[in-house]
């Protein structure tokens, strides 16, 4: 059963200790508001403010696994206070490790102050759970996938249109990469494992996997430098730099360029052309 009250009580004192800064938002000159605003915290969860104002005055609907979720996540809430929230709105919490899709409050205070560059978090097995908006011109919102097509691993074998956005001349070694990728989480996890079921589901789908399969190729790594084809601005050569929260398996992947060079320039200008070039 809900807890209205606790809910009510835990949602109104973790708005109150965040601080603008803490969610990279401007804090402004004439704050009076201890912590985060309720329109504030609404927009990070992705809803409406009479939706979370009625769950802080202990109304409303029963929040559904979604929705707190969401809430659990905007309010930046470790993996424990997560499962408190999840408890307090009558659900179970939902798996920690290599399933969960709960983003660090750590990585997302690096992921905020990244606002003016390409930059994403994604699970072991490519699913894009958050981006900059300059992660979302570069690359479009990888966040709208379902299903397998979520992982960039499976949509690079059964979508053609996944491989537009990566320099041809790159695509055999990608395909070498995201194969061994897959491999090494498939054992890593076991034979039960989602990674497991989302390999069985591509080998279906893509002779060119089941070949690479077949050579058990593991060990490969990402090259330090990664060429896009931007619909919009063209050629682009990205250094990619990774940070790793070992807890969740999620990896922070920050896109930049060399100061000076064609690629900087052309950052620059999609940083203007803003998300809606692939939106």
């Amino acid at each position: 059963m809900i807890d209205r009250a606790g809910l009510a009580d835990f949602l109104r004192r973790r708005r109150q200790a965040l601080q603008p800064e803490d969610v990279g938002l401007p804090r402004g000159q004439r704050r009076r508001t201890a912590g985060l605003r309720r329109e504030e915290v609404a927009a990070l969860c992705h809803m409406s403010t009479d939706y979370y104002a009625r769950l802080e005055r202990e109304r409303g609907p029963h929040p559904s696994p979604q929705m707190v979720a969401s809430i659990a996540q905007g309010l930046h809430l470790t993996l424990e206070e997560r499962d408190h929230l999840f408890r307090l709105a009558g659900h179970h919490p939902p798996a920690r490790g290599a399933l969960s899709e709960h983003v660090s409050p750590g990585l997302l205070r690096v992921l905020d102050r990244l606002e003016d560059t390409a930059a994403e978090v994604v699970t072991e097995l490519g699913e894009t759970l958050r981006q900059t908006p300059l992660g979302v011109a570069l690359t479009g919102d990888a966040t709208t996938w379902s299903g397998p097509a979520r992982s960039l691993g499976y949509r690079w074998f059964t979508d053609p249109a996944a491989r537009a956005l990566y320099a041809g001349e790159d695509h055999e070694f990608l395909s070498r990469l995201y194969a061994s990728h897959l491999r090494e989480v498939v054992t890593r996890r076991g034979p039960a494992s989602r990674a497991a079921q989302l390999a069985e589901l591509a080998l279906a789908r893509s002779a060119e996997l089941r070949q690479l399969w077949e050579v058990h190729e593991v060990g490969l790594r990402p090259h330090g430098v990664k060429r896009f084809v931007h619909p919009r601005v063209g050629a682009l050569e990205l250094h990619c730099q990774t940070l790793l929260d070992p807890q969740q398996s999620h990896l922070l992947l920050v896109y930049t360029a060399v100061p000076g060079t064609e690629s900087h320039e052309k950052l620059q200008l999609l940083s203007v052309l803003g998300a809606q070039v692939l939106g």
